[in-house]
């Protein structure tokens, strides 16, 4: 007997994630003025004896590098989309990506505060003239970076520190967000760095440059929590948030003698969705017809179903 085909119900684990992502082309863009700007930065604080200023550059440095490492994850997944070796595809890398960018963002967050601590120890002359202009050009290029990566792009400015709050906001692009943390933290830094030079322009208190660069490293530690949070969620199948659970049972619901048994809905890239589920019925249905229930504005572009029916005690998958 000739075994069946089953071709009709095959299909790739692409979903889109061997297409550009609009977070790429900005990443880049940004690269450059940071690289740019980092080597400025750095300069002049070690020129200038600024604590605040030379913070600033070596948080340039850092985020250059992260930066780096999200174009990387972004060529990845889109060169791997089709990679039979991943199940759902690369889409992961993205929040791999976010995750080593939260984890840099944390080292140079220690690094600021301990370099800030030991020179509020041990001041040095500030030449603060010069650093409060370099910090300006600072800010104008950081406040630039963060509109470039920032705008259209409302998944990047998500407070990722309530990813079960609203909408599921475990699977966004993690690597946009990231690269928007960076860059958001180095205008913080150089915000920090003008208040403080000037403070100590005009109040004669050198000590103000250190307190930037301890404040700025809790608040930068603070995004690196929150991004570790959501990108370790992806990394770690942690389920979907409640309303899009809860959207999903409503959806299979609808009938009395129909319940969701069990549920279990994860991302696997940014705004996409697997899902696996099993419902117990008393009318005659097939799983293909229930996932046609699913609502489409989740992102669930592969599911498994699986159908109890109670009066036969049979079951189908699909």
């Amino acid at each position: 007997m000739t075994p069946p085909s089953t071709s009709y119900w095959q299909h790739d684990h692409v979903f889109g994630q061997d297409q550009p992502k609009a977070g790429e082309k900005r990443t880049i863009i940004v690269i450059a003025m940071t690289g740019a700007t980092m080597v400025v930065e750095i300069a002049a604080g070690i020129a200038f004896n600024s604590m605040a200023l030379l913070a600033d550059g070596l948080h340039m440095a850092s985020h250059a590098l992260a930066l780096a490492l999200a174009v990387f994850a972004y060529v990845y997944t889109r060169r791997h989309a089709r990679d039979d070796q991943f199940s759902f595809g690369a889409g992961k890398v993205n929040s791999l990506g976010g995750y080593t960018g939260a984890v840099l963002l944390g080292v140079f967050a220690l690094l600021m505060a301990v370099e800030s601590i030991s020179r509020f120890l041990h001041p040095v002359a500030i030449r603060l003239d010069q650093a409060i202009l370099v910090a300006v050009v600072g800010l104008l290029v950081n406040a630039a970076s963060a509109w470039i990566l920032g705008a259209g792009q409302p998944e990047a400015k998500r407070d990722a520190a309530t990813p079960g709050a609203g909408p599921d906001r475990s699977g966004g692009d993690h690597n946009l967000r990231s690269a928007y943390l960076h860059v958001l933290a180095d205008a913080l830094t150089s915000i920090l760095a003008i208040a403080a030079l000037l403070a100590a322009r005009f109040l004669d208190q050198t000590w103000f440059d250190s307190a930037a660069g301890v404040l700025g490293a809790l608040l930068v530690a603070r995004w690196s929590l929150s991004l570790l949070r959501a990108t370790s969620r992806v990394l770690l199948d942690v389920q979907a948030s409640e309303p899009v659970r809860r959207a999903i049972r409503e959806s299979l619901e609808r009938h009395d003698d129909t319940r969701v048994s069990d549920l279990h809905v994860w991302s696997i890239g940014p705004g996409i969705h697997a899902a696996e589920i099993s419902v117990v019925t008393g009318s005659p249905t097939t799983s293909e017809q229930l996932k046609a229930l699913l609502p489409k504005d989740l992102g669930i572009v592969h599911a498994t179903v699986e159908v109890h029916e109670t009066k036969t005690s049979t079951a189908t998958a699909g």
